[in-house]
């Protein structure tokens, strides 16, 4: 008999959960037209396979990975409207948008993935080029051409949309460019059709199509039946180069990277956050794309301490908010010490120290280390000095000074001195502290009071 647990929640395999959130996105009206084209698909990849089988075709298969695409990309729109329908959760605080740009990242990899995988055949097929079969060729590349355009101008991929538009231009766009620069130049009335960023994925399949259609005639004409190995390297190597922007841009989204086209904007925006009022500083700021078209980012501020928080935290939000949708401002206070004079406390007596005090030397070396003439270190080996002189050593008896004259003004350093014959027997006077706090010095006749000499009299 085992442990009955009347409160445990029922474990979901991952099937379950995968059944369970498509039932939630079929529920919505908008995802059966995806639901249809994609039907549609699988259907047509799987005439288009046979007949790529039955014409021994390499570049009609090149080019049915096209239609395989399409199909990647109609999953990605179904995950686009999955991801709106989700809100966020404790696991997943900023929401699930990075799963939509996974996905675009998935159908670009793939693609380039199918783009090799041709290449590698057309390879093969230069050693030991065999039969190509015309009979279906011309009609599966109608077939591939009517569904993927249809497919891609009937239904907003969002993801796509803006993967296509933000990432940089292929090889075959800047091309195509060039091309229809000259031909607006000859032309001007088409400049509003060709000068503008031509779709990339439309793109691609106009010129796949081209060079199955080229291939067809050369083979009916002349039966050169390598040509169909060089369309398949060319329909890979626009795949390759089509694909290659994109997954760059999603790859850099995952890796929470700044675009660069905003650093420019981020920058201005800090500048003005650091110029608010009560604001000190701005530090540990980080920002990075979340999905397509959110940036997502998290700053610092240091602020005075009289400053009110939820007031600079307001006009923070409000100047970053206008390009971070998602951002999290973190407000401190400044925090500053003033620095003190010791870090140990202070005894009691030691501030009412007497006029006379005592400052013994202190001991650098041992006594049987210094030469009793000298204070030099006496070395066994070395030789006497040439010259000596009359310095203090070790047993030089401390100097006492007395506090005998005040200085009421400045800061309130007493100054007293010694007697020059004094200092000249004993040695060198030694600074030290009086009554009240501050230096002796060495100098006499200092004047006690504004005005009047060392004994009391008054200038003239």
């Amino acid at each position: 008999k085992g442990t009955i647990h009347l409160f445990r929640k029922s474990q979901r395999s991952l099937v379950g959960k995968l059944t369970h959130e498509f039932r939630l996105v079929a529920a919505d009206r908008r995802s059966w037209k995806i639901l249809l084209f994609g039907a549609v698909n699988l259907i047509c990849i799987g005439f288009l396979l046979m007949w790529c089988s039955s014409t021994n075709s390499i570049a009609l298969t090149a080019y049915t990975y096209l239609t395989i695409f399409d199909l990647f990309s109609l999953v990605t729109c179904l995950i686009s409207y999955w991801v709106m329908m989700k809100k966020p959760s404790p696991v997943y605080s900023f929401g699930f948008e990075r799963f939509e740009v996974l996905a675009v990242f998935a159908s670009t990899v793939l693609a380039q993935l199918g783009a090799l995988f041709i290449l590698k055949e057309s390879a093969e097929r230069f050693l030991e080029q065999p039969e190509i079969h015309t009979g279906r060729l011309l009609v599966g590349t109608f077939v591939a051409l009517f569904f993927n355009l249809f497919t891609m101008l009937s239904i907003r991929n969002k993801p796509f949309a803006y993967v296509s538009e933000a990432a940089s231009t292929s090889w075959l766009q800047e091309h195509v460019a060039d091309l229809s620069r000259s031909i607006c130049g000859i032309i001007p009335g088409l400049s509003s059709i060709f000068l503008p960023r031509m779709n990339p994925f439309v793109l691609i399949d106009i010129a796949g199509a081209l060079a199955l259609c080229i291939t067809y005639m050369l083979i009916e004409i002349n039966n050169y039946f390598a040509i169909d190995t060089a369309s398949a390297i060319a329909i890979a190597l626009m795949t390759f180069g089509t694909m290659y922007p994109m997954s760059v841009y999603s790859g850099k989204v995952l890796l929470q990277t700044t675009p660069p086209h905003v650093i420019g904007q981020l920058d201005k925006l800090l500048r003005e956050v650091s110029t608010l009022d009560g604001v000190l500083e701005v530090r540990n700021e980080h920002f990075w794309t979340l999905g397509f078209g959110t940036l997502a980012g998290s700053v610092h501020v240091r602020i005075r301490r009289d400053a009110n928080e939820q007031m600079v935290l307001a006009h923070v939000t409000n100047r970053l908010y206008a390009l971070v949708s998602t951002l999290t401002v973190q407000i401190f206070k400044d925090d500053w010490i003033r620095p003190t004079l010791s870090s140990v406390p202070i005894a009691n007596n030691i501030l009412n120290l007497s006029d006379h005090h005592i400052i013994p030397m202190p001991s650098l070396k041992a006594a049987d280390n210094l030469n009793p003439v000298t204070s030099t270190p006496a070395k066994p080996s070395s030789p006497p000095p040439e010259f000596s002189f009359n310095t203090p050593g070790k047993n030089v008896s401390p100097v006492i000074l007395l506090n005998t004259q005040t200085r009421p003004y400045g800061l309130g350093f007493n100054h007293g001195s010694a007697p020059y014959s004094s200092v000249l027997n004993q040695g060198f006077g030694i600074p030290g502290m009086g009554a009240t706090q501050g230096f002796r010095t060495g100098f006499t006749n200092v004047p006690s009071r504004y005005g009047t000499n060392t004994r009391g009299q008054p200038r003239p």
